[in-house]
């Protein structure tokens, strides 16, 4: 059904009902139930364009993904917050634009989507120290939120946030409370903002209990099984191997499990891993017992409160910034236990 069939049904004009389908106020409320009644009974909905012509909204949200960050694409972190993100615009009848770009074209497409109106707002990913898109994004006036901070940033700005810091510090401790003095770090890339802050928090957490930060045990580099992998090998091969390893992803964690089990050790008993969980919905953590001791935040659900915040942005201009952060639980798995006597 279109509106002109909608329109002659209830037998008023097409204007009318345009204008009680999109909230407009001059609109009785007695004749915006009639519309909407009618409306949900033969399954209609408007026509995003013309909708947009309507309230001079384009009533989608835009994520940039630059090649150099292709594979977040696939990665299935990225794909849970999506799906988060995907269940509030389709509840709020706003559609999302995936844009994939030369990592030196961001600030072509962020200032096309505002001089096109492309779109009412971006959620920006994978914030770096001293981001250079925020103050970016600030300038030209689109609304935005962030799916993390970004260290070096004075400006005010909305994110959501787990707390990076703290979730490794604690993670650090747990290992050394087990009686594991030499713990291993397999970090993402560390100009990115959330590693930065958990190596901060590893090396908080073995300075607080006197323990050295040896670098020759620590390792930083895009978060993929392979480089798990390569990582734990280098460092189980060394002459002073740890006993434990901290990792920044369950995707990195896999690779230093098989690192682990083709030196012919056991993972939790030889060595003990503490992973990063993001609460995969198609990479879970074990079923009634985790596999890995994890600290723990749903990238889902982050998807679906950051997606609202930005939406109430949307609605909202002169909304003041939002800063929510998330605490990260601690769940003990079977990749830890004591440390082995030498």
């Amino acid at each position: 059904m279109n509106l002109k069939e909608l329109s002659e049904k209830l037998g008023l004009s097409q204007t009318t009902v345009s204008r009680a389908l999109n909230g407009y106020p001059e609109v009785s409320e007695a004749t915006r139930e009639k519309v909407q009644l009618l409306a949900k009974r033969h399954n209609y909905s408007p026509n995003t364009r013309a909708k947009g012509l309507a309230t001079g909204r384009a009533h989608a949200i835009g994520h940039v993904i630059p090649t150099a960050r292709r594979h977040e694409v696939v990665n299935p972190i990225f794909g849970d917050f999506i799906a988060g993100a995907g269940e509030v615009y389709a509840a709020n009848n706003f559609d999302m634009v995936l844009s994939i770009v030369e990592g030196g074209d961001e600030e072509k497409v962020y200032r096309a989507f505002k001089t096109r109106g492309t779109v009412d707002g971006v959620i920006l990913h994978g914030p770096r120290i001293n981001d250079e898109r925020i103050p970016l994004l600030q300038e030209i006036g689109l609304p935005f939120v962030v799916h993390g901070r970004a260290s070096g940033v004075e400006t005010d700005y909305s994110w959501l946030d787990v707390n990076n810091r703290r979730a490794f510090t604690r993670a650090t401790e747990f290992l050394i409370d087990l009686g594991h003095r030499r713990i291993g770090l397999i970090n993402g890339l560390e100009d990115m903002d959330f590693a930065h802050r958990r190596k901060i928090g590893y090396e908080d957490g073995l300075k607080a209990r006197g323990l050295n930060i040896d670098p020759l045990i620590m390792r930083s580099d895009e978060m993929t099984e392979s480089n798990g992998y390569t990582a734990a090998g280098e460092m189980l091969d060394s002459e002073a191997p740890p006993t434990a390893i901290l990792v920044s992803s369950i995707i990195t964690a896999l690779g230093t499990r098989r690192a682990i089990e083709d030196r012919g050790l056991k993972m939790g008993r030889d060595v003990s891993v503490v992973t990063y969980d993001d609460s995969l919905s198609y990479l879970a953590n074990g079923i009634d017992v985790p596999i890995f001791t994890a600290t723990r935040s749903s990238v889902r659900d982050a998807g679906r409160q950051l997606s609202n915040l930005l939406l109430a942005k949307i609605s909202d201009p002169s909304r003041p910034p939002d800063h929510i952060l998330l605490e990260a639980e601690l769940t003990v798995g079977q990749s830890t236990g004591p440390a082995p006597s030498t």
